[in-house]
């Protein structure tokens, strides 16, 4: 539908959806954010060292798109 309104065929209209999914060009990245708040918040070793323990240390998984 969207590709119908913009006259483009699928295919571009895929391309550009991913191209713009891809490009963090003026986004906040979430890690920059996290290391800003590490540094303002000035935390002790102890208490940052609670954060390590506890930080979900597996990968990611992907959704399932089926």
């Amino acid at each position: 539908m969207r590709a119908a309104l913009n006259c483009q065929s699928r295919e571009a209209e895929v391309c550009e959806i991913l191209e713009a999914a891809i490009n963090t060009q003026g986004r906040l990245k979430l890690g920059s954010l996290s290391a800003d708040l590490g540094r303002r918040s000035k935390l002790s070793d102890a208490e940052l060292a609670v954060f390590e323990r506890t930080r979900d240390k597996n990968n990611a998984q992907a959704p399932g798109l089926g």
